[in-house]
């Protein structure tokens, strides 16, 4: 019996390592990787830039003096890109023949300053500055200076084609001594190229 007991357990002993598993090498498990980040396209509003504006302008002038009409023109300026916001500069000049009612406003010239938040392709921006209109209020045709307030938006198409939208508020008090107060809003469709 004590034989049996000792070669029960050398069979167990030297069976031990077959028991325990066999010498195949460990897979490692597969890694996933993580989904790389997915971040908007952005756009550096940085540079300057010369387009044109098409649209539409409603001039009033005291004395019953108003009207409505086409107006069009060409701009010029630049951009300083500081991230979430936008600062620039702009000249634009609109033509038009707008008949007010035994009056008349030919010229618009524009000196803007604009501000604006950027939306990666998208600028949303307020903008301020002089206006210099030519009109005939009655008494032979003049030039003014005056201000206006406005706001826009623009979006760019290519890396150096935008396209957007102005809606500005013009007013000049006490228009070339007439007395009379010439203001009005125009709305105008624009497209730029940036260089």
């Amino acid at each position: 019996m004590k034989k049996m007991i000792t070669l029960a357990a050398m069979t167990l002993v030297a069976a031990g390592p077959a028991l325990a598993g066999n010498i195949a090498p460990v897979l490692d498990e597969p890694v996933v990787a993580a989904p790389a980040p997915v971040y908007a396209e952005g756009h550096d509003w940085t540079g300057g830039y010369v387009g044109g504006q098409l649209g539409f302008a409603a001039p009033e002038a005291d004395g019953g003096l108003d009207g409505d009409g086409v107006i069009g023109g060409v701009h010029a300026g630049y951009n300083y890109d500081f991230g979430d916001y936008v600062l620039g500069g702009e000249l634009s000049y609109d033509a038009a023949s707008i008949d007010m009612n035994g009056g008349e406003l030919t010229d618009a010239i524009r000196l803007k300053a604009k501000a604006g938040y950027d939306l990666g392709k998208t600028l949303v921006y307020g903008t301020a500055g002089a206006a210099r209109l030519q009109a005939d209020l009655g008494g032979g045709s003049d030039w003014d200076t005056g201000y206006f307030v406005g706001a826009g938006v623009e979006h760019m198409l290519t890396t150096n084609v935008s396209v957007g939208g102005e809606v500005l508020y013009d007013k000049v008090s006490n228009f070339a001594g007439s007395g009379a107060d010439l203001s009005g809003p125009s709305v105008a469709a624009r497209a730029s190229f940036h260089f």
